[in-house]
């Protein structure tokens, strides 16, 4: 690694993917071999899903947290920092941890054989990272997030003892499958048989509910008191990892905590980028920034921002091809929209826009920029988006919860 940063180990061979390479599993399932970080180890809670699967592993982890387990959370993408894919109890690793991490996983993958089916994605070298800290720390447990797929991700490599099923839609059309049916199929596939003990899924639609194993069980409340789940569309997945968290516990022959401490815990609990309000530092701005990629998401947002301000200075917008622009233009119809486009070769910026919409590059946006837009600023897209936004407000995205609730939190 020399002086380099650790990103660029978990990064490099994505970076240097030939036209129409795939990743590779099975390479990956060889570098699991030789951090020796496959067979026994600490129960695995798996989330799947194509919304929400960040705030289900978050809710879950908490859970687990408040039961007085020892939580590894591996989560993807990172919000500021690619430190925060893989946290202990909340806090993200160290900038020295991540690095000594990387280290490790270089060599491994430095010792596989010579040639290739496949690169190896980023998200699956994080989520083995993951899982070699989660062993180094003696995890009493493993939340694992799946990057995008099921049976065609890595989390595959890990079997689970609950697999959590957040909503799925017909995002990765083409790619996962040709319909939200096939893509929850592929999804459901991380469900291997005699590995799996529980199958747990928020509410879905028929089609997708009918593709989901039969033994699949739906988790439709979880008795809390509402402030202690998100509003908006990821409360459904917020009640999802709360549930599945204490199917595990039980599967385990391990006590729930009590309905004190899970308050304690959960009341710690921080979303940032999900419908989440931060001040711009400097300024008189404040930016509401949610991770919305849909018109559905977009209005939830629009109906949050309505219930906090008196009005909408200014919406910024980042969402790539393949999401649903066409719902985020119907919703956002009458307000002033700069649309922002990400320098990065995977995401593709090409879909005609509504002349009135001003356009921008990522590069532009500073603090002023921003703030010249606006007191009341909509900031809604992709994560990679959020996660500029939430680093030009400084926000906190360090923790995400904690089972110290006096300690505080940190970014």
């Amino acid at each position: 690694m020399n002086d380099e940063a650790p990103d660029e180990v978990f990064f490099r061979e994505w970076a240097r993917r030939g036209p129409g390479e795939r990743r590779s599993v099975t390479r990956a399932r060889e570098v699991a071999a030789a951090l020796d970080v496959l067979g026994q180890g600490p129960p695995v809670l798996t989330v799947v899903g194509s919304k929400g699967k960040g705030t289900a592993a978050t809710y879950a982890s908490a859970t687990l947290g408040a039961a007085g387990l020892r939580v590894c959370t591996v989560t993807s993408p990172g919000l500021r920092s690619n430190r925060e894919r893989i946290r202990l109890d909340g806090e993200a690793v160290s900038e020295a941890e991540l690095r000594s991490l990387a280290k490790r996983v270089e060599q491994a993958v430095e010792g596989l054989p010579e040639g290739r089916d496949g690169y190896l994605s980023p998200a699956g070298l994080f989520l083995l990272a993951g899982v070699l800290h989660a062993r180094d720390a003696a995890a009493d447990a493993l939340v694992l997030e799946a990057g995008m797929g099921g049976r065609s991700d890595e989390v595959a490599l890990f079997p689970a003892d609950v697999v959590a099923i957040t909503p799925v839609f017909g995002e990765h059309l083409g790619v996962l499958g040709d319909t939200p049916a096939e893509i929850a199929a592929e999804k459901a596939g991380v469900v291997a048989p005699g590995t799996t003990r529980a199958v747990l899924s928020a509410p879905q639609s028929g089609p997708v509910a009918r593709a989901l194993p039969a033994a699949t069980e739906y988790a439709t409340g979880t008795g809390l008191p509402p402030r202690l789940l998100p509003d908006g569309l990821t409360r459904p997945s917020a009640a999802l990892g709360v549930t599945a968290a204490s199917r595990l516990l039980d599967l385990r022959g391990l006590p729930r905590p009590s309905a004190e401490r899970l308050d304690a815990v959960l009341s710690t609990v921080a979303l940032p980028g999900r419908l989440s309000c931060h001040a711009l530092p400097g300024t008189s701005t404040e930016v509401l920034a949610d991770a919305a990629i849909d018109r559905t998401g977009v209005s939830a947002a629009l109906t949050a921002a309505h219930a906090r301000w008196d009005g909408i200075d200014h919406v910024l917008l980042c969402l790539p091809d393949h999401k649903d622009l066409e719902g985020a233009v119907a919703a956002l119809a009458g307000l002033p929209v700069t649309y922002v486009r990400l320098p990065y070769d995977h995401l593709a910026f090409t879909r005609p826009l509504p002349a009135a919409w001003r356009v921008t590059g990522s590069e532009s946006l500073t603090r002023e920029s921003v703030a010249a837009l606006g007191r009341r600023v909509l900031a809604l897209g992709t994560v990679y988006f959020v996660g500029l936004v939430l680093d030009l407000a400084d926000a906190p995205t360090g923790v995400t919860w904690t089972s110290r609730p006096a300690s505080g939190s940190g970014a």
